[in-house]
């Protein structure tokens, strides 16, 4: 978990980090290893479609957001598979960038 602890401390400093994940369940959208830039943001900052770094039952991951409800976030992989609803306050960081594609959300 070595990358996810340097970026939760960078994050939290509110700097912009990028990183290398490792493993992961955003296959076809970011590849093990891929560099990935994030940017801390709040759970309210976030869009339909946004990757995410997320608090997920006491790991950090980076999901796909589904759907926004009120204060809940529908978060899942790029397999389509759902795995819940966050709070807005699990939310820690949103991917901007993976190499040389942007995934920001464009309703900004």
């Amino acid at each position: 978990m070595g990358w996810v602890t340097d970026a939760l401390k960078e994050l939290k400093a509110g700097n912009t980090v990028q990183i290398r994940p490792q493993g992961g369940s955003m296959r076809g959208r970011i590849e093990s290893g891929q560099l990935v830039t994030l940017e801390p943001v709040t759970g309210t900052e976030v869009a339909v479609g946004d990757v995410v770094l997320v608090r997920w039952k006491e790991n950090y991951l980076l999901h796909l957001v589904k759907a926004i409800q009120e204060e809940q976030i529908l978060i899942g992989n790029n397999l389509g598979k759902e795995n819940g609803w966050v709070s807005v306050n699990d939310i820690v960081a949103r991917v901007v960038e993976s190499d040389l594609r942007t995934n920001h959300s464009e309703s900004e």
